[in-house]
């Protein structure tokens, strides 16, 4: 029950815009993570960057089970494997940007499609965390065990090999 594991991989691309250029990135985001990305939507209207609340502006892919393991093990190796601890939030969950799609395996450059960058986002988290999400009886998620900063840095040192600066 105290074993960490990763729950989910989130990862996101910001596009800004929607059109020609959001379907190149649903598109590069298939062919890496091997699943169908949702369209996200802008929550506000910001004029400086003409961008209006609703319109779709970015997609996202949420990766579990060992598909999220083995995307998040390719992830971490393009940025040879070296996080910085100011990237771990309190909970213990990690999140860190890849510039360049093209460093994925099997990725090359394009010039009619650009270059792209994503976010990943990894939640760490302890065996018995449904007591928090079941409808019955729900109950807090004791102290011990919640996933801390500490405690991820150790399981990524420990089981993937990361330097934590």
């Amino acid at each position: 029950m105290r074993d960490i594991h990763i729950d989910k991989v989130v990862v996101h691309m910001g596009v800004g815009e929607s059109g020609e250029k959001l379907v190149k990135a649903e598109n590069i985001m298939k062919t890496i993570t091997g699943q169908m990305s949702i369209r996200t939507i802008a929550k506000q209207t910001q004029p400086a960057f003409s961008v209006r609340k609703g319109a779709p502006i970015g997609c996202k892919v949420t990766l579990r089970g060992k598909t999220a393991r083995n995307f998040f093990e390719t992830a971490v190796g393009i940025l040879n494997k070296t996080v910085f601890e100011s990237q771990f939030d309190k909970s213990g969950n990690i999140s860190f940007g890849v510039e360049e799609h093209t460093d994925f395996p099997g990725m090359s450059y394009d010039p009619q499609i650009g270059i792209f960058g994503m976010d990943v986002s990894v939640v760490l988290e302890r065996k018995g965390i449904r007591i928090t999400r079941r409808r019955a009886e729900q109950k807090k998620l004791p102290a011990k065990q919640r996933v801390t900063k500490q405690d991820a840095i150790a399981f990524l040192k420990e089981k993937y090999q990361v330097e934590v600066r």
